[in-house]
């Protein structure tokens, strides 16, 4: 079963929605058939990629938030992080323009690290304060996931991904979808949001019970029939 998620490395509620998501998978008995494919999105593709804000100066600037109402709100979802074993520092957390790490992100896939990768851009982005639209810093966190350092530079300062990344994003686009997180199952259903860990459990249940389990026999017994092996009755 196929599991497509839309999501953006400066969305605190993509990493909420990735570990309520991953841990509901975990509680599932065929959580060894489900394939996780990040796919990009970008909340903000205006923001200079040589350039950072912190949050607060960029919902104050950017989105034209009182700071004491920008403050609150990011104390809410503080707290909602803990709620899913994340401690978020908004106070060091540097807002960038995130193309380059959508960039980093499509080399991993190529190496089956995607998972890891979108993690590691998760914990320096709200966790270490480290600014992911830096190329040092991405080539480091590829080079911890044991990606050779000149092919993530590669990556990160050539056009050779940009299809990749932009495709997603028209993907996206096409779909209706426009804010992140954004969950897809198996190509049937779709969960939006941050949604908490039951909800998630939930529906992959259901998508896994219609889209890949086997056909329920509602006959109660078996009738006359035939196999390999000849016919009964």
């Amino acid at each position: 079963m196929k599991i497509e998620i839309w999501s953006d490395v400066m969305c605190p509620f993509c990493y909420i929605g990735k570990n309520n998501f991953e841990q509901a998978l975990s509680k599932l008995p065929f959580k060894d058939e489900v394939e996780v494919e990040w796919k990009s999105f970008q909340l903000d593709p205006s923001l200079d990629p040589k350039e950072t804000q912190d949050t607060i100066q960029y919902f104050r600037e950017k989105k034209g938030f009182p700071e004491a109402q920008a403050t609150q709100m990011l104390g809410q979802v503080t707290q909602m992080g803990k709620g899913a074993g994340i401690d978020f520092d908004f106070g060091k957390t540097l807002i960038t323009n995130t193309f380059s790490a959508h960039k980093l992100l499509h080399l991993a896939k190529k190496h089956n690290l995607s998972n890891e990768m979108e993690e590691a851009l998760f914990i320096a982005h709200f966790i270490d304060g480290k600014n992911v639209g830096d190329t040092e810093v991405l080539v480091s966190l590829a080079e911890n996931l044991g990606i050779d350092q000149e092919e993530a530079r590669q990556a990160v300062t050539s056009d050779e991904l940009d299809y990749e990344v932009n495709q997603d994003i028209q993907e996206a686009r096409n779909n209706g979808i426009s804010g992140v997180p954004f969950f897809v199952l198996n190509g049937k259903y779709a969960v939006s949001g941050a949604q908490p860990v039951n909800v998630f459990e939930d529906a992959l249940q259901q998508t896994y019970k219609e889209t890949v389990s086997p056909f329920k026999d509602l006959s109660g017994n078996s009738g006359a029939s035939c196999d390999a092996d000849g016919c009964s009755i």
